[in-house]
């Protein structure tokens, strides 16, 4: 049993450890899990006597660490994160330094020693130089000297780091089957191996115990908060209003997204796909085109000049036959001829020329005003929807879309309640999710939380 109070360990002005206090019971495998840099390997040191404390107090079995060290360590097989290992030894003749060291009997040496191989599984590498051993079997080895003499209490500081993952898993192994026998306290950085093989954990963060539970227990209370993932459009203000629902822990804006802001996204993506453009083809002189070695404007200009001038020659022709013609009719015509063509032809003229012009000009006048009342009916339509598209492309800007990160409060379900609230507040609720929470998540919101306060 070690029990550890108001614990303090300062380096200047830095705080390692801050008032810890503690309580491990026998039979148990405890878990010291932080960031590095949390204090955990500190703790470590001063209960094995390795590092004196600025203050307060550690008892392993009842002994006091400072005042009773001898008694004291007996009781404690320590593996540092480096294993104090020799390279120029043998495993055997290394575990053989290790139990004078530790003032074994030497009557039943030989059977511990024996007996601490064939549970770390070293038997067949006792004949070994140490340095010509793998990783994992150095870090067998180093657990083996901190099993001599079968201490009640092993301390393990990051045991399984610069394994491979075979090697780690039997690491685990090994110290799962030391809880029948022995007290492990165990300190890791990784959540997974702390979740994997220990009974009870204790979560450090800058020198401060911030939480002490079994892992199952403490996933339970930690995750039983609800964590909605959630999309509306409304303003800042309208989403902090969300954290007045009953049962509504906290309301964290997490992004803020306006239309303008989506279509500059679209537009550069567009820039970006734009490569080359398109090239003029053939070939060009001074901005003329090149066609057989002569210039095409030029000769295009040869061949309208031809044509013009045979134009207006005909032309001419044309009009001095029409004169001709007009001068023989004119003469062979006698006033008397002429009078009684105007007295025939007038009343005719003007009596078709009523009878067909008034059907004529009202079907005109109506269809030209069809057309345009069309026009203005279509110009009308475009008009509105223009003005509509842009009150809702302005009303985008203004209200924009907001990410939010809501936490209920434990055991509590506020899927309901947001969306009730959204509906009678005329909030568009866009999308709304649960988050499910992970181990880490638990762990980075433990250490965080403490360092906020």
């Amino acid at each position: 049993m070690i029990e550890i109070r108001h614990l303090t360990k300062k380096y200047g002005n830095n705080v390692a450890v801050n008032d810890l206090n503690l309580t491990l019971e026998p039979g148990n495998i405890y878990g010291f899990l932080g960031p590095n840099g949390a204090g955990k390997s500190t703790t470590m040191n001063i209960i094995t006597g390795y590092i004196g404390a600025t203050a307060g107090e550690v008892l392993v079995n009842g002994y006091d660490i400072n005042k009773e060290p001898e008694k004291a360590k007996q009781c404690i097989g320590y593996l540092p994160e480096l294993p104090p290992l020799y390279g120029d030894m043998k495993v055997g003749e290394y575990l053989d330094f290790v139990a004078d060291l530790k003032k074994l009997n030497r009557n039943t040496r030989e059977a511990d020693l024996r007996y601490v191989m064939n549970l770390t599984k070293i038997s067949s590498m006792r004949n070994r130089l140490i340095r010509n051993l793998s990783k994992g079997y150095k870090q067998r080895v180093g657990l083996a000297q901190a099993l001599m003499g079968l201490p009640e209490i092993i301390i393990l500081d990051e045991p399984t780091v610069g394994l491979d993952p075979t090697q780690i898993i039997e690491i685990r192994e090994l110290i799962k089957s030391l809880r029948d026998n022995h007290t492990v306290i165990l300190s890791s950085h990784i959540l997974q191996e702390i979740s994997a093989v220990c009974d009870h954990v204790f979560i450090i963060s800058n020198g401060n115990l911030v939480a002490s539970d079994t892992m199952e227990h403490l996933e339970e209370e930690m995750s039983g908060a609800q964590h909605l993932d959630v999309t509306v459009r409304a303003t800042r203000e309208e989403a902090q209003k969300l954290r007045k629902i009953a049962n509504v822990k906290s309301v964290e804006i997490l992004e803020m997204i306006t239309e303008s802001a989506k279509q500059d996204k679209v537009d550069s993506v567009k820039e970006d796909q734009i490569t080359t453009e398109a090239e003029p083809v053939g070939d060009a002189e001074d901005g003329k085109f090149v066609v057989d070695g002569e210039d095409a404007a030029g000769s295009g200009n040869d061949v309208t000049a031809g044509n013009s001038e045979n134009s207006s020659a005909g032309k001419h022709d044309s009009e001095s036959a029409k004169e001709a013609t007009g001068k023989s009719e004119s003469c062979e015509e006698t006033p008397a001829d002429e009078a009684a063509d105007n007295s025939e032809k007038e009343p005719i003229d003007e009596a078709a020329e009523n009878a067909g012009k008034e059907p004529t000009d009202n079907a005109a006048e109506k269809a030209e005003i069809k057309p345009m009342e069309e026009a203005a009916e279509n110009a009308e339509k475009i008009l509105a929807e223009e003005i509509a598209v842009g009150s809702k492309e302005l009303m985008h800007d203004i209200i924009p879309e907001i990410r939010l990160s809501i936490t209920a409060k434990p055991g509590c379900d506020v899927r309901e309640d947001v969306f009730r609230h959204c509906v009678s507040n005329q909030i568009v609720l866009l999308e709304m999710s649960v988050v499910t929470r992970s181990l880490e998540d638990i762990f980075l919101e433990l250490t965080d939380a403490k360092e906020v306060q």
